[in-house]
């Protein structure tokens, strides 16, 4: 029997971007001894356009989405405001992580298709800390957070503590005379949302935190932003710092399974300030517990210092920050608190989970009673397991086994 004949032809692509494609095979088969192997039809692929996959990156391509950026001045410095729907209705006011900024934290999620439906009856109002928008230029002891050195009296300007960015906030609000804001923020931004509902409860209609932390740096922590501090107040962006941020933003398991949306993020850090992004690292590195006390007695509740709108915890079962979360839950009034843990999630719910991320919003929505403002839920299939829950409950998880998860 003659030895198996195997040949295979491909032209590279042509002048109109078509592919041929010539296949001669022979296979031979025990029935086919002493007979003649027939040649196969070559065959043709017409109209075949080879196109370059696109990677994972932000959820949505945000440049389609029409933000109006505008400066606050605010005691603490300069806060650009983007502003995202019409002013007349409801706000949505979110505030980012660190090394992140409202474009790279928030537009991709608030872009996404499943979040239309629910922002077409809101106004987003996304804050950016001092020196952390996109282009923002090097802040200097020398002059203010707006570049102005004459407004200083003679004193060095110093980056604003936690309780002066929740300060801040509150200005915003009042600038844009809002009477009451549904809080969406993200790490770091969690934290000074909290601070500011704590501050300011009536001006607070509910919370969305993710990843929130409630207590002062550890030790592993402080040490950890201690060097990337040193390394970036000296102008680097070094790998060391680079592969927190990515841990921080991720934790371990996404950032093995998911490289192209980690490549995404990692393009995004060659454009942070490095001097900028320490000064806000040192300020939530020097941030103080919040002091909130979960109080069970009826009476005793409204005296004691918690967050007394509804909020939502939300975080991803492979996330970083889940023990923080969950010591946060336990300390929170459970008559007001959701703790929500999204499955298949690490530390960045909004980019890697945004359908179940958004499911669990509106259904948080509706427990708040916006219910009539959207159309029917119908659970989509890659959150089925979310689809027997409501998030209006007033029962709240005290451990990490007992929380909704989507």
């Amino acid at each position: 029997m003659n030895k198996q004949e195997r040949k295979i032809k491909a032209k590279a692509l042509t002048s109109e971007g078509h592919m041929e494609f010539t296949s001669l095979l022979q296979v031979p088969c025990p029935e086919d001894e002493g007979r003649t192997m027939e040649r196969l039809t070559d065959i043709e692929l017409s109209s075949v356009h080879a196109t370059k996959p696109k990677s994972a990156g932000l959820v949505n391509d945000a440049t389609s989405i029409v933000l109006q950026e505008e400066d606050v001045e605010t005691p603490c410095g300069n806060i650009r405001v983007a502003i995202q729907g019409d002013r007349a209705k409801p706000a949505i006011l979110t505030f980012h992580d660190i090394g992140l900024n409202h474009t790279t934290c928030f537009q991709g999620f608030f872009g996404f298709a499943d979040m239309q439906p629910i922002l077409r009856h809101f106004c987003v109002y996304h804050l950016n800390a001092p020196g952390q928008e996109e282009g923002a230029l090097q802040l200097r002891p020398e002059q203010d957070a707006l570049g102005n050195p004459e407004t200083l009296n003679g004193n060095s300007y110093s980056y604003p503590t936690m309780e002066q960015l929740a300060d801040a906030v509150h200005h915003v609000v009042e600038h844009y005379n809002l009477r009451r804001i549904i809080g969406f923020g993200v790490g770091t931004g969690a934290n000074i949302l909290v601070r500011y509902s704590l501050c300011h409860p009536s001006f607070v209609d509910s919370l969305v935190v993710i990843n929130p932390t409630c207590d002062a740096p550890g030790w592993i922590e402080w040490g950890y932003q201690k060097m990337n501090m040193w390394y970036l107040f000296s102008g680097q962006m070094t790998n060391f710092t680079e592969e927190y941020l990515l841990w921080h933003w991720f934790g371990k398991k996404t950032r093995w399974e998911n490289h192209d949306l980690v490549n995404v993020y990692k393009d995004c850090i060659k454009a942070i300030n490095p001097q900028n992004l320490a000064l806000f690292i040192e300020s939530y590195l020097r941030r103080t517990d919040l002091g909130l006390i979960r109080e069970l007695d009826n009476i005793r509740r409204n005296t004691v210092k918690n967050v007394k709108c509804r909020t939502m915890l939300l975080v991803g079962d492979d996330s970083p920050h889940l023990d923080e979360v969950v010591n946060m839950n336990g300390r929170m009034d459970p008559q007001e608190t959701d703790f929500v843990k999204i499955a298949d999630c690490g530390g960045m719910p909004l980019e890697e989970q945004p359908a179940k991320v958004c499911e669990a919003f509106r259904y948080f929505l509706q427990g708040m009673g916006y219910s009539s403002h959207f159309p029917a839920l119908i659970p989509s299939r890659s959150v089925s397991t979310c689809s027997d829950f409501s998030l209006a409950s007033t029962r709240s998880p005290t451990t990490e086994e007992d929380a909704v998860e989507c």
